[in-house]
């Protein structure tokens, strides 16, 4: 595994604690209406991303995950000021105003998606990571799911076939213990996940994922696993969300004092505890870090108000390849 040096600390505080306020003027851009349709944000998990970013060769492994895909593009190198606007459905955003907040993609950074199906993603990067074996190209697709869709038929046929290929994929269920609502405890008659693995002999395993040190150190044992031809892992990070599953969850099922108890454990403030700890930064320099996260988001949040909306060519152009448009009664002008 990489080194876990100081300057890793540093930028995942500086990553980590962007991704939280630049979710956080979301939610608030939200209410005002100016982001619309579904909105479901990362605000506890980032320990997951900023582990898995310290485990993979970013020149060439993909990621994949579900419709909880704001943070992950921007991680991997994709412009926040793009995926900003994006959620405004201007045109400057990373799918020019078409996808939104559920389909958040780039293909030059390696990052598919952002998928609302759900399970949908998971044999899609099985997919992946097939195309990757059959072109000798020595990449890992990481493949994310959450806890509700561990129960769905897609993952079992991908794990049994991701094992009979050899494929060179990780699955990892980030399991924030609901789903949308319902806990874990009440959609199978075991809540460790992980064990999944067990029935087609794959290895795996769970993983506190509310450390990023614990997520890169089990991640690169599965990469360099999958990279030497020896197959997928399944594994599952424990870990919890702060917000409810969307913008329009009431969060019934869960207290206040739930909530309170994992904040005491937020990734965040365990990567600042051993930066204090270390010395590895003083407070004028974390101040300075909170400073360029602050005015970057600002700066996210003035570029997609700024921007245009989308032309209606575009909805043309954006589908049909021929010109002519020969499959329509009504031609555009």
């Amino acid at each position: 595994m990489k080194k876990i040096t100081k300057e890793v600390y540093l930028k995942w505080y500086e990553d980590m604690q962007f991704w939280r306020k630049f979710e956080d003027k979301l939610a608030a851009v939200y209410i005002q209406q100016k982001v619309r349709g579904f909105l479901h944000l990362y605000n506890g998990q980032e320990a997951v991303l900023a582990g898995s970013l310290h485990a993979m060769d970013l020149t060439k492994d993909k990621m994949i995950t579900a419709y909880r895909n704001h943070v992950q593009p921007i991680g991997l190198g994709v412009d926040p000021r793009r995926v900003m606007a994006e959620l405004y459905g201007k045109v400057t955003g990373t799918s020019h105003g078409m996808g939104g907040s559920m389909h958040i993609f780039s293909k030059e950074h390696r990052f598919y998606g952002g998928h609302g199906i759900v399970g949908g993603q998971i044999p899609l990067g099985a997919g992946l990571a097939f195309a990757d074996k059959f072109f000798d190209r020595e990449a890992v697709t990481l493949t994310y799911l959450g806890d509700g869709a561990a129960r769905q038929g897609s993952l079992h046929e991908t794990m049994n076939l991701a094992m009979l290929w050899k494929l060179p994929v990780v699955i990892i269920v980030e399991n924030n213990g609901y789903a949308m609502g319902t806990s874990v405890s009440r959609t199978a008659n075991h809540t460790d996940v992980w064990k999944l693995g067990l029935g087609y002999e794959m290895p795996c395993g769970p993983v506190d994922g509310m450390n990023p040190v614990k997520v890169a150190e089990a991640l690169s044992e599965a990469i360099d696993r999958a990279r030497k031809g020896d197959g997928p892992t399944f594994l599952e990070m424990k870990t919890y969300r702060y917000r409810g599953h969307s913008m329009s969850d009431a969060q019934h099922y869960r207290t206040k004092e739930e909530v309170e108890e994992y904040k005491k454990i937020d990734p965040i403030t365990q990567v600042l505890d051993v930066i204090k700890k270390n010395n590895y930064a003083t407070e004028e320099e974390i101040l300075a870090i909170d400073k360029r996260v602050k005015d970057l988001v600002n700066e996210c949040e003035k570029f997609a108000e700024e921007s245009a909306y989308p032309e209606i060519s575009q909805l043309y152009d954006v589908v049909y390849e021929q010109k002519d448009y020969p499959f329509l009664s009504h031609k555009p002008e």
